[in-house]
């Protein structure tokens, strides 16, 4: 075998290598956070960060002043675990459902739920507080 050779079998060795390593990082990724939801059962942890995480710049009493129901139905997708499932309800300071429209991602009948209580601010010029109400679920 030359020099060449050696040089180009070494070349594929370290792509093979490097993939794998990508690889194993994007399965392991998902996989762990599920895993933790399963194990811990703390939902409602989860929840309530996910909540705050989405509060912590004022974007979710903003999609609540505008009345954005996808808007905070997609944050919230996003910044969930896959293997959950939410609803989630809104109310005036004068405990008055605001959301005319379900705020969801599927189904939570039949397994455990979780739920969350989480007050929100609106940053607005006009002070508006809401009481949200997060119900979780894990997905099997």
């Amino acid at each position: 075998m030359n020099k060449q050779n050696r040089g180009q079998i070494r070349i594929i060795e370290a792509f093979l290598a490097v993939l794998v390593i990508f690889s194993s990082f994007a399965v392991s990724s998902n996989l762990t956070i599920t895993q933790n939801v399963r194990k811990s059962g703390d939902l409602a942890s989860v929840g309530l960060q996910a909540l705050m995480t989405l509060d912590s710049d004022g974007s979710l009493g903003r999609f609540i002043d505008y009345r954005n129901w996808t808007a905070v139905r997609d944050s919230l997708d996003t910044v969930l675990p896959v293997s959950v499932c939410f609803n989630l309800t809104v109310y005036n300071d004068q405990m008055r459902q605001i959301n005319e429209v379900n705020i969801s991602n599927g189904a939570l009948g039949g397994q455990e739920v979780a739920s969350v209580e989480y007050t929100c601010a609106s940053q607005s010029a006009m002070f508006r507080c809401y009481m949200i109400y997060l119900q979780l679920a894990v997905v099997e």
